[in-house]
């Protein structure tokens, strides 16, 4: 990887405290764009090679075209020009260049993507799929499931608990999200029970004491991002809704059905999730927005 590259993301890590998935994310979009630029201009950023500072914007439009070409969706197209925007605003303020390239470059126009979200019915059905089998892992995944669904945990921040992360005694569970920001979640009776089953019943069947991991796969080890994606979604094929489901899928619906409820305000509800800014959690206002829309036009007398 590019040298300047790496400081970049040094510093993302260490002085903003991105999560190392953000992180990741970010060496991903930065490590195609140098890719670009050394086919287009010759190497950048040090070794003898062009200095950043010759990246002009014709440089960044046939990056953005070439993204484009390459049939990527406008929200990944988005995400990548917002990744080297944020890298030569970095590169200015290091003063390492004078001027920003990108600073009259738009992004691609997007508008903002609605979540997928399960009904209330879908998720229950959902969450019963696991209890049909009394294995080990069918039951790690009840446990998971349940417990995901109960606490609006992002996919990343479950697979990283420690099983002294989970108080079953009081009901909740802490989690460390983005930002390596702790946060203490409540947790309801059927996630309690369903957890405490696994750790009693299947966790001792799946691995040794010396692992401090909550849930963990077939070998023992904590349980990956990747190896949960593909426990959902083989759960997802059973009910024919593999193409409604993200990793996400669960947080984006419990985050609806607590605002259906009109029980738990915006604020509240930006804790629960761990949000930093309230206009994330603004998001899922609109999908309230659309479902009072599709129930005032089933039932008003005029609108049918």
């Amino acid at each position: 990887m590019n040298p300047t590259v790496e400081s970049f993301l040094s510093y993302l890590s260490v002085e903003r405290g991105f999560s190392s998935n953000t992180t990741a994310a970010y060496r991903n979009d930065l490590g195609q764009f140098v890719e670009f630029l050394e086919k287009r201009l010759a190497p950048v950023g040090g070794g003898g090679g062009v200095g950043w500072g010759a990246v002009d914007r014709d440089a960044l439009l046939g990056f953005l075209l070439s993204l484009k070409e390459r049939g990527y969706a406008p929200a990944t197209v988005a995400r990548k020009v917002a990744a080297v925007k944020s890298f030569f605003a970095f590169l200015v303020s290091e003063r390492m260049i004078e001027k920003d390239p990108t600073e009259n470059l738009a992004g691609t126009k997007l508008g903002q993507s609605l979540p997928r979200t399960l009904t209330v019915e879908q998720v229950e059905e959902f969450l019963a799929l696991p209890a049909r089998s009394s294995t080990p892992e069918a039951r790690r995944d009840k446990a998971m499931l349940e417990l995901l669904y109960a606490s609006g945990m992002r996919v990343s921040e479950l697979v990283s608990l420690d099983v002294e992360d989970v108080n079953l005694e009081d009901g909740f569970v802490r989690c460390f999200g983005k930002g390596s920001k702790e946060r203490v979640i409540p947790i309801h009776e059927q996630a309690v029970r369903d957890v405490k089953v696994y750790l009693e019943e299947a966790r001792p069947l799946l691995t040794t004491e010396d692992e401090r991991a909550l849930f963990v796969n077939q070998r023992g080890k904590r349980l990956t991002r990747q190896g949960f994606w593909l426990i959902l979604k083989n759960y997802a094929k059973c009910l024919g809704i593999e193409d409604e489901i993200t990793p996400h899928t669960l947080r984006h619906s419990v985050a609806t059905h607590l605002l259906h409820s009109g029980k738990m305000n915006l604020r509240e509800l930006q804790e629960f999730l761990g949000h930093a800014n309230i206009s994330t959690t603004q998001i899922y206002t609109h999908l309230t927005d659309e479902h009072v829309r599709r129930v005032y036009e089933a039932s008003h007398p005029r609108a049918k």
